[in-house]
């Protein structure tokens, strides 16, 4: 039987994620289902328009409380590759939503545009107006009523999974620069699984047991970001010899969450140990989940493990800043 010649020509793919074609077109092959906002599990949460010249949205959550009780703010930053996901697809909304219970924090869970029609650096460019939108809402007389209200703006968080990581840390040194005006201080910023990379392998990654996840890894930013494909782009690799130096990390403590079986661990316990040694006054700390791989916690919320990482984010999102000897 000859080809359908009616089909277009496959450009590249990514399997199990995404394929683009020559004509343009591209298909998401995950995470496009829509989860409505709910009240459920002590959590009501809404959607609210951050951005309205290029309609982007945001998903907020707000733990049930009695009063007018401030409690600390969560701005968090979904994952996929910076080409697939939403806050509002089912596994996002279910893990967020289980994380704003566990903490009783009023998070802000926002969306962003995706490569490949909208490239890097435009997730930056919209997570870093989704925090000047956050930031407006610091004197009680923002448009949205729920972070007014409840909102302690003392105690600011950043968080994010696999590319919500990646731009969890580029938010942090933005906002470190003083330049970049952000009216707003940051507590402190958890990286779950970032996705960091580099063109010289480190650790074990030569003999990561699944070598098609490797070559997909090598090609995603070049795919994400074309203008600046170079996989040692300060942005994918913060530990470059070339890149800002990381002391310019513009909060007071830094959690990194690694696990055992995932391709990125080594470059989490990289950068670990990059920002401890780099001259930052402030405090870093990291844990590393044994036995699960890259984001095992957003597909099981019940299990052991991912329990486990949930209540160690909501202590970090709630300790006490310990006194420095500085």
């Amino acid at each position: 039987m000859a080809p359908n010649s009616t089909l277009p020509e496959l450009a590249t793919e990514f399997p199990g994620m995404i394929r683009v074609y020559k004509d343009g077109t591209v298909e998401r092959l995950r995470d496009t289902d829509f989860a409505p906002p709910s009240a459920a599990g002590g959590v009501s949460s809404k959607d609210v328009v951050f951005l309205p010249e290029l309609n982007l949205s945001a998903r907020l959550y707000l733990p049930s409380i009695s009063g007018h009780r401030k409690l600390p703010l969560l701005l968090y930053f979904h994952g996929g590759g910076f080409c697939i996901a939403s806050p509002f697809c089912g596994k996002y909304h279910r893990y967020v939503s289980r994380l704003a219970a566990e903490a009783q924090a009023v998070v802000v869970s926002f969306d962003y545009r995706k490569a490949p029609e909208h490239p890097i650096p435009a997730a930056y460019e919209d997570s870093w107006a989704g925090l000047h939108w956050a930031a407006s809402h610091r004197a009680g007389n923002g448009p949205e009523p729920w972070l007014n209200d409840h909102a302690d703006f003392n105690r600011v968080f950043l968080a994010g999974e696999s590319a919500g990581g990646n731009i969890v840390h580029n938010l942090a040194m933005a906002a470190g620069n003083p330049d970049f005006g952000l009216q707003m201080s940051l507590l402190g910023v958890a990286l779950v699984h970032p996705y960091f990379w580099g063109s010289t392998p480190i650790g074990s990654e030569p003999i990561y047991p699944q070598p098609d996840a490797k070559a997909a890894t090598e090609r995603l930013w070049p795919f994400i970001c074309p203008s600046s494909p170079d996989n040692d782009d300060p942005r994918v690799n913060p530990m470059t010899p070339d890149g800002p130096s990381l002391v310019g990390l513009g909060c007071k403590r830094v959690l990194v969450y690694v696990a055992e079986k995932d391709l990125l661990k080594d470059r989490g316990w990289l950068y670990y140990e990059a920002v401890g040694r780099s001259g930052w006054m402030g405090v870093v700390e990291i844990g590393e989940t044994e036995g699960e791989g890259h984001g095992f916690h957003l597909y099981d919320l019940e299990s052991e493990n991912a329990e486990a990482l949930i209540k160690r984010l909501a202590a970090f999102f709630n300790r006490e800043m310990p006194s420095l000897p500085w």
